[in-house]
C-alpha cells in the first residue's frame, strides 16, 4: 500500500476488484425455503437475509472493495451498478453484482462479484498506474511492479488464520499500550459506505452519487418478533 501511495506505480488511473466464489449461503437458503415465516430460522439464516446481512456486497464483497479504497485513499464520488440472483428462491440476497465506481482524479474502479457456480475462487484487487501496477490477492501472490522496480510481497497462504493472528496481536498491543486511536475505524466506515453505494446503484440499476446516498440516510429495520429469548 505504502509503495503505491509513495508513487512507485506513478499516477493511478484505474483499478479492478473482484470477489469470486461458489455458493456461500446454500444451507441457509434451504432453511428459509423450508420455514419462510419462522423468525428464528430467519435469524439463524442471517447470511441469506438481505436486511440482516446487508446483502453479499456488504457482508462479503467488502473485503475486495476495502483494498481498493485503501489503495486510492478516498471514497467514491458516484457509482453505477447492476446484478441479480439466479439461484432458486430462498433468501433474498443477490448472488452477483457488477459496479463501476468513479473516484476523485478521474480514477475508475470496476468491481464484480459472484457467489454462485464453480470454477474460480479469488478475492483480489489490482491498481494500475502510468508506471506499473499493484496486484493483490487474499490467497495468492501480492506484488507491485513498475518500470523502475519490482516489489515481491510474497504469497499469502491463508489470510483468515494469519490475519486473525496479526489482528489479535495488534489489538493486544494497543490495549496494553493504552493506544485508543483506533486508526482502522475511519477507513472501515468508508469501505462499508462504499459497498452501500454500490448496492444502492445496483438495486436501482442507475447512477447514484455519494451525496445522494448520504442525504437519503436509508435505514433497514428488521422485525424478528416471535424469536425466543
Amino acid at each position: 500500500m505504502k509503495r503505491v501511495h509513495d508513487g512507485m506505480i506513478g499516477k493511478v488511473f484505474s483499478a479492478e476488484a473482484a470477489y469470486l466464489c461458489g455458493p456461500t449461503w446454500g444451507k441457509m437458503d434451504e432453511l428459509l425455503r423450508a420455514n419462510p415465516k419462522d423468525p428464528e430460522v430467519r435469524l439463524r439464516a442471517w447470511g441469506a437475509d438481505r436486511k440482516l446481512s446487508g446483502d453479499i456486497i456488504t457482508e462479503q464483497n467488502i473485503h475486495a472493495l476495502d483494498v481498493a479504497t485503501w489503495f486510492l485513499n478516498a471514497n467514491p464520488l458516484r457509482a453505477y451498478g447492476t446484478g441479480g440472483r439466479i439461484t432458486p428462491p430462498g433468501g433474498d440476497v443477490w448472488d452477483h453484482f457488477a459496479v463501476i465506481y468513479y473516484f476523485p482524479n478521474d480514477v475508475i474502479v470496476s468491481f464484480d462479484s459472484k457467489q454462485v457456480g464453480h470454477g474460480i475462487d479469488d478475492i483480489m484487487c489490482r491498481v494500475f498506474g502510468v508506471k506499473g501496477m499493484a496486484d493483490t490477492h487474499y490467497f495468492g501472490k501480492v506484488m507491485v511492479r513498475s518500470t523502475d522496480d519490482l516489489f515481491n510481497g510474497g504469497e499469502m497462504t491463508n489470510l483468515y488464520t494469519d490475519g486473525a493472528v496479526n489482528n489479535i496481536a495488534t489489538f493486544h498491543k494497543a490495549v496494553t499500550g493504552g493506544d485508543c486511536s483506533n486508526p482502522t475505524v475511519a477507513p472501515s466506515v468508508r469501505s462499508n459506505l462504499t459497498t452501500i453505494l454500490g448496492r444502492t446503484a445496483a438495486y436501482r440499476r442507475a447512477e447514484v452519487t455519494w451525496e445522494q446516498m448520504m442525504r437519503k440516510n436509508e435505514k433497514w429495520e428488521v422485525n424478528l418478533k416471535g424469536v425466543k429469548t
